[in-house]
């Protein structure tokens, strides 16, 4: 599976943020689900992943590690931040939670843990595991 991972892990990190963006996007068009401020910011974050890792996946670049992780690791911040407002009352009153949807609604809440902030901060976290995972042995050489 490491093997796998290490060879494949860019086109993997590509893949979860073409379904990240396929999902907020169904969410929000199709279903109708109206993003709040902090939502705007996780999709600030992960809409760019999508160009960027599935040119790094046609092109075998592993060099776009260094311009996604901070997307990725800032985007995970965002979405750790949003759960925590949606599941701690409480937590923050922040000027991005203060007009339009309020941050704390959840439109999705499976088994009340699983909510769309939840779903986000997994998407970024498996793309910066993919993406320190997809070093080669050469990789390591070269730093």
């Amino acid at each position: 599976m490491r093997a796998l991972i290490r060879e494949y892990g860019v086109l993997f990190a590509f893949i979860v943020s073409l379904a990240a963006t396929c999902g907020s996007l169904f969410l929000s068009e199709v279903m109708g689900y109206i993003p709040c401020n902090l939502c705007w910011f996780q999709r600030i974050f992960m809409y760019p992943l999508v160009w960027l890792l599935g040119r790094a996946a046609i092109r075998d670049d592993r060099g776009i590690r260094g311009y996604v992780l901070p997307l990725a690791i800032i985007g995970a911040l965002f979405s750790a931040y949003h759960y925590a407002e949606q599941k701690i009352p409480g937590v923050a009153d922040i000027a991005p939670c203060k007009t339009g949807i309020p941050c704390n609604t959840d439109y999705l809440d499976w088994f009340g843990v699983i909510t769309i902030p939840l779903m986000a901060l997994f998407a970024f976290i498996l793309i910066i595991v993919f993406l320190l995972l997809s070093r080669k042995p050469s990789d390591h050489a070269e730093e």
